[in-house]
Order: C-alpha cells, then structure tokens, then sequence
C-alpha cells in the first residue's frame, strides 16, 4: 500500500482515536456508575473513575500522534516502531473484546451485538493499519 494510503488511514484512525475518548466522557453516566460503584470501598471506586480517566487520555493522545505525526509514522523507524507497539496494543483489545467480557452481555440484544461487532472491526482495523505501517519500508 502507498505510503500517502498508509498516512490517510493514519489520520481516520487518529480522528476514530480522538472520538473514542471523549466518548469515554460519558461512561459514568451512561452505565450509571454512581449507583452501581456506590457499594465499593472509596478507593476502587475512585480507581474506576481514575483508571477510566487515563485510558481515554492515553487512547486522545494515540488518536493526537496519528493526526499529527503520520508521515513520521510511515516514514521513520522509530514511528514503525511505535506503530508496532500500537498494533501489539490493539490486537491485545481485540482479543479482550472475545475472551474479556461475557457473550451474556451482548447475546440475544440487537443493539449490544452490534456494538460488540462494530469494537472488533474496529480494533482488527486498528491492529491491521499499525502492523502494514510497521511492516513497510521506505527509504
């Protein structure tokens, strides 16, 4: 694939990146975190809300560096290195959206199962474009 390709897909990923965090912003209410996290011991209900906090950061500035940086992800080795990393973290997701969360949460409900289908083309989308960058050589 062409490296001009290869940088376009760079830059869907980091606006797809960019989306899903601030999507992020609206977990707590969404899932109504503030009755169910109610009965945790302040500490892991503080770390719900934290730990969330930083994987939305970190995933806004995955999503900033594709935006950003795609020609020096394409065309460095450092950046194909860093792309390998980013393919490693998202094939990882990919495999926690089969064997991490129960099939009860999305079996059965339309809309569940379409989600569910839409994050794992997502994530293989994701991991396929990082591993291409890593795998390419431009000189």
């Amino acid at each position: 694939m062409s490296s001009k390709k290869m940088e376009l897909h760079l830059n869907i990923i980091g606006v797809l990146l960019v989306a899903l965090a601030t999507l992020h912003l609206i977990f707590p209410r969404y899932f109504d975190w503030k009755k169910d996290l109610h009965s945790l011991q302040l500490i892991n209900r503080q770390m719900m809300y934290v730990h969330t906090f930083f994987v939305a950061f970190v995933v806004l500035l995955m999503g900033l560096l594709c935006m950003t940086s795609a020609h020096e992800l394409v065309h460095t080795p450092l950046g194909r290195r860093i792309a390998l990393g980013l393919g490693t973290f998202w094939s990882a997701r990919l495999l926690i959206q089969f064997f991490g969360y129960s099939s009860k949460l999305w079996r059965g409900k339309p809309l569940e199962t379409g989600i569910h289908l839409v994050f794992i083309g997502l994530w293989s989308y994701l991991s396929i474009v990082f591993y291409i960058v890593y795998s390419q050589q431009h000189r």
